[in-house]
């Protein structure tokens, strides 16, 4: 019985609100995602309630009518937990569990319980639990009190584990700056991390995109990196670095990434901080877009919004539209995945699934590499042969000959190399 228990999946009821400017099919189509998360949260969704609202209640975010619907709604699906797609300010939260009767989190809540599962590496832990313990914080309801979740489940864990439910705001205050200290360390790991690889002087591809746009997929495909795959939301947390040879002989390193979402919660990102910092120093993101889905350009327009955030949305973007496979499916329409490379411009279209184009996306890498390079030309004294050395070790040489007195060389060197050649440019 008790190990019956202890895997029972929770029953919920999934509540939206449209306030404008969101439309109503905006918040059916969010709610349609948080439906996912739950699930992959490890709940059964048992009702979903959409309400619409001028703006939102300040006691119970839906106004107490509504609260008390939803109690009885809850009562009749004997649902464990409420969660809600919007952010609830922790008044709301007490609020809504008084008239509820029952657990109240909101979709912030549920995908930091999803990260607390997927975490895998000492790093990616500290960073969810960091992430958990500053949402909560300001959800203590006083000294000695716990926090306004009372029972276990979703929206309770803590991660690394290692905080209890009960604790105190002093002692809260104590676990976050410890966590903040580590990941100082782990910030400056990082950092030597990527001061070898740009002394290597292999370019850095970052992979990004919307959560379960098949990012892992694209990585094992093109590196067998042996990378965790599954069709759940979130399925890999911590990030995987791979190198990767390029269809003209060039080596490049290849980096996976969390995927991103709407209403990616701001403590993750916050936390996720020297995580992120890899999407930031890339050479390239390749922007990995789920084809088949029903709307591809609002998880780009999420995606781009989380870059612009950390300070990434400079860095040059390849668009890859994944699931050749399955584009059409859903509307019935063949033309899809054409009005797709139509209406963006140099982007390419994929399969990790099958292998279909992988070898037009390791061109297309290797072109949008080489456009960001220039091409200079240098004339090196024969005298100088550790020089013509240093640029086919720093550069990719085009054009090489050989005058009287010196060999002439046109090379791609990126901007970052051009100063150790200064004095032989043309």
């Amino acid at each position: 019985m008790a190990l019956i228990e202890r895997h029972r999946r929770e029953t919920v009821v999934l509540v939206g609100v449209a306030i404008p400017p969101v439309s109503v099919d905006e918040a059916e189509a969010s709610l349609e995602e948080l439906a996912a998360l739950a699930d992959t949260a490890g709940a059964d969704e048992a009702e979903r309630v959409l309400q619409r609202r001028q703006e939102p209640d300040a006691a119970t975010f839906v106004g107490k009518g509504k609260a008390e619907e939803l109690r009885d709604i809850s009562n009749t699906v004997d649902a464990d937990t409420v969660i809600f797609d919007d952010e609830l300010s922790p008044a709301q939260s007490r609020n809504l569990e008084k008239i509820l009767g029952r657990t109240a989190i909101d979709r912030t809540a549920l995908i930091l319980d999803i990260f607390a599962q997927h975490a895998l590496t000492p790093a990616g832990k500290a960073q969810v639990e960091l992430a958990m313990l500053r949402y909560r914080l300001p959800r203590l309801r006083g000294k000695g009190k716990g926090l306004s979740q009372q029972a276990g489940g979703i929206g309770t864990r803590m991660g690394g584990g290692e905080t209890k439910l009960e604790v105190d705001r002093r002692r809260v205050l104590r676990r976050v700056s410890k966590l903040e200290e580590e990941l100082k360390e782990l910030t400056k790991n990082r950092q030597t991390q990527r001061k070898a690889r740009a002394r290597s002087r292999l370019p850095t591809i970052t992979i990004v995109g919307y959560t379960n746009a098949g990012k892992s997929t694209l990585l094992n495909r093109l590196t067998d990196a042996g990378v965790l795959v599954q069709d759940r939301l979130f399925a890999t947390v911590d990030p995987t670095t791979r190198r990767l040879e390029l269809s003209g002989g060039e080596r490049v390193l290849v980096t996976d990434t969390v995927g991103f979402v709407k209403k990616l919660p701001h403590q993750l990102v916050q936390a996720f901080r020297s995580t992120l910092d890899e999407v930031a120093e890339a050479d390239l993101l390749l922007h990995v877009v789920d084809a088949s889905g029903s709307d591809p350009r609002a998880h780009m327009d999420a995606v781009r919004s989380v870059l612009r955030e950390i300070g990434a949305d400079d860095v040059p973007e390849l668009i890859v539209f994944n699931k050749a496979d399955l584009v059409g499916r859903t509307s019935g329409d063949p033309d899809d995945a054409k009005r797709l490379l139509q209406n963006n411009p140099g982007s390419v279209l994929v399969s990790a699934a099958t292998g279909e184009g992988i070898e037009r996306l390791l061109t297309a890498i290797g072109d949008r590499l080489r456009e960001l390079t220039h091409v200079v030309e240098l004339v090196v004294p024969y005298d100088r042969g550790d020089v013509v050395a240093a640029v086919h070790r720093h550069g990719e040489v085009v054009s090489e000959c050989h005058d009287a007195d010196a060999t002439r060389l046109w090379a791609r060197i990126r901007p970052e190399d051009l100063g150790r050649f200064r004095g032989f440019v043309a």
